[in-house]
């Protein structure tokens, strides 16, 4: 896992402000959100759950893919083009976590 992906997962996680290069962790009243790229690719609501949402806004490059597996219960892999997510096809929408 690189540098950077770790430092912004664990200020993600902690629901702390980040931000470095790309990556940005917004931390709003009910949410925090992982960002790549301007882009929001993970959410974490502020709900007893703590439920975390994945997305890849479209982009299926391996930088957004090594970004959302450093996240709790995220395993993401790509065979022949397909992304899968924890063992199943994914599309990349927006998608909770449990």
């Amino acid at each position: 896992m690189r540098k950077i992906t770790k430092e912004s997962i664990d200020a993600f996680l902690s629901a702390k402000k980040f931000r470095k290069s790309n990556m940005d962790v917004e931390v709003l009243p009910n949410v925090t959100v992982l960002k790549y790229q301007g882009n929001s690719i993970a959410y974490r609501y502020n709900d007893p759950k703590k439920t975390l949402s994945i997305t890849n806004c479209g982009w299926f490059s391996n930088t957004t893919k090594e970004r959302l597996n450093g996240l709790p219960n995220v395993s993401i892999i790509q065979k022949n083009f397909i992304w899968y997510l924890n063992g199943e096809e994914w599309n990349g929408q927006l998608t909770d976590i449990n």
